[in-house]
Order: C-alpha cells, then sequence, then structure tokens
C-alpha cells in the first residue's frame, strides 16, 4: 500500500465540509448517511486530517485529497489518541452502543479543550444506540456548545431515531462503479478488480467487502477469478468459517442473498419457495444464536450438491 491516504470518490461532499468549515459555518451537528462500506469513516478521517493540519503547517494536501500516512497528526488520529478527538464505536463485546460510552463521551464535552481548539465527537453505526444511550445523546446534543462538533455515522440500511435525525444536518454519501474500481485497484496497488469473479462484482460493489473478499480469498488459496458464489459457500460449509472468519460471519446473509440472486428460476430445485424457507430458517437461528452447522449441511445438502 501506498505511504499516503488518497481520498477516492465522496468529492461534492468532501469539498463541501471544507468549504463550511473555510466560511465558519461548520454545523454543531450533522449525519453522514451511507451504503454499508463505502468509505464513511475514511471520509471523515480526511476531513479531520484537513481540519487539524492547519495546526500543523498545513500537512493536508488539498489539491490531491491526500496526506501522508506517518505524519504525527494522522498517527494521533488513526489510534484515537488525539485530545480533541472523542471516537465512539460499539464494543465487540456488545450488541449495542451503551450508556456508559456516551457518559464517557460527556465527561469528554465537559473538560476544557486543548489548546482551546475545537473538538469533534464521531459516533459510528448510530443505530446500534441503545434506547438510554440515545437519550443521553440527545441531551448532550441539544445544550448549544460552539467548540464541539459531533459527526454521526449511519449505515443507510438501518433506520435511526427521527428525534436524533432531526436534530442535524444530513449528507448523503455514495459511489459510482469508476470509483469502486479505482479504490479497490489503488489499496491493492495493482489492477485487481476486473479478475475478481462477476458473481461478486454484478451483484455488490461496497469497496470494503471487496477488500476484504480479495484478502479471504488470497489468505486461503482460492482464485479470485475463478471461484464463484457456490464455491465460496461450498468453502465456507466444509470448513466452518461461518463460525471462525470474522469477514464470512459478517457478511453470512449477503452470500446467501448473492447465491439466490444468481440461481433462483435457473435452476429446477431454486425457487422462492426454497428462497424463503432458507431466508426464515437463517433467521432463526442467528435470532436465537443457534448452532450453524445444520443449517449450512441443509444448504449444501439441497442446493450446493449435485
Amino acid at each position: 500500500m501506498s505511504e499516503k491516504s488518497k481520498l477516492i470518490g465522496h468529492q461534492t461532499l468532501f469539498s463541501n465540509l471544507i468549504y463550511l468549515d473555510q466560511i465558519q459555518k461548520f454545523p454543531n451537528k450533522i449525519l453522514i448517511n451511507g451504503p454499508k462500506g463505502i468509505g464513511k469513516k475514511t471520509l471523515i478521517n480526511h476531513f479531520l486530517n484537513y481540519f487539524y493540519s492547519k495546526n500543523y503547517d498545513k500537512t493536508y494536501d488539498l489539491r490531491n485529497n491526500e496526506f501522508k500516512l506517518n505524519n504525527n497528526l494522522s498517527k494521533l488520529i488513526s489510534s484515537n489518541t488525539h485530545p480533541n478527538i472523542f471516537k465512539i464505536t460499539k464494543k465487540k463485546d456488545k450488541k449495542i452502543i451503551d450508556i456508559d460510552q456516551i457518559r464517557e463521551m460527556i465527561q469528554f464535552v465537559n473538560q476544557t479543550s486543548f489548546n482551546n481548539d475545537r473538538r469533534f465527537i464521531i459516533i459510528e453505526d448510530i443505530n446500534l444506540l441503545g434506547i438510554n444511550s440515545a437519550n443521553a445523546l440527545l441531551k448532550s446534543i441539544e445544550e448549544p456548545n460552539n467548540n464541539t462538533f459531533y459527526i454521526l455515522v449511519n449505515n443507510s440500511e438501518f433506520k435511526i431515531l427521527e428525534t436524533l435525525k432531526s436534530r442535524c444536518l444530513e449528507f448523503k454519501s455514495n459511489l459510482v462503479n469508476t470509483e469502486v474500481m479505482e479504490i479497490v485497484n489503488h489499496y491493492f496497488n495493482t489492477d485487481i478488480y476486473n479478475d475478481i469473479n462477476m458473481d461478486f462484482i454484478s451483484n455488490y460493489n461496497s469497496p470494503s467487502f471487496l477488500i476484504s473478499l480479495v484478502n479471504f480469498l488470497e489468505k486461503n488459496d482460492l482464485s479470485i477469478k475463478e471461484c464463484n458464489i457456490e464455491d465460496l459457500l461450498t468453502y465456507v460449509i466444509k470448513n466452518k468459517s461461518y463460525s471462525t472468519d470474522e469477514f464470512i460471519k459478517e457478511y453470512l446473509n449477503l452470500f446467501i442473498e448473492l447465491f439466490f440472486y444468481k440461481n433462483i428460476n435457473n435452476s429446477k430445485k431454486i425457487s422462492f419457495k426454497i428462497k424463503k424457507y432458507f431466508y426464515l430458517k437463517l433467521s432463526y437461528v442467528k435470532k436465537y444464536n443457534l448452532d450453524f452447522e445444520s443449517f449450512f449441511l441443509e444448504f449444501n445438502d439441497k442446493l450446493l450438491s449435485e
């Protein structure tokens, strides 16, 4: 990978954020809404590097929308140790963003900022806020503080509380296919996008997903070009990757969706009725935290085996 981080796509939104800052009208509360995996967090990371670089001899290159990964500022931001930035993400052992995380944020807001500079609160996946957490956040953002700015991030497939959404200026984020291709190729520093099997390219174009997919295939010695959705599911079932690999666990629903999207009505044994049956069964297994093995054994026997 390059020693620089380059922002690809999101150009209009990024320019709007910079313009609002330059005319000193940056909103205290904004919501960035867009599909999962398109680089919303990367966009915010670039804005923070731009914003605070004004105190670091302008280390952000606005002409090319990039910054050096090894400078002190970018290290502070990426490691979540910048004194004027507070980031909230769901903890791995939790299902929601809990009230204690919001309380820590409130303590941070109530403290004096470093060098009296402006501060940013970044909250990712705000659909995961618990009821108590959301109420505490609402109370916090309603109390005026001209030195603190909230950036809330949401994956657009999830709904968020209308009371929270209504208090923010919303920016919608998206990518076109050429930008997805450029991001993936830039990440691997090679023209790899066109080598990915069309089962994945034609149906789900999130760069984050495609990058993780390529890494998974390479790690497991699977062909990037030849491995289709059936091959991938067969490998996952045989090796029980659905219980051991974080990428597979995260995208289980998507893989099932891709399989049916490709095969429904193209095979005598695959119909909408079969699709509904497996969707309901997968939902039941996930809801009650049951063993996935029986689900995938049945899926393999009925749909993948010749």
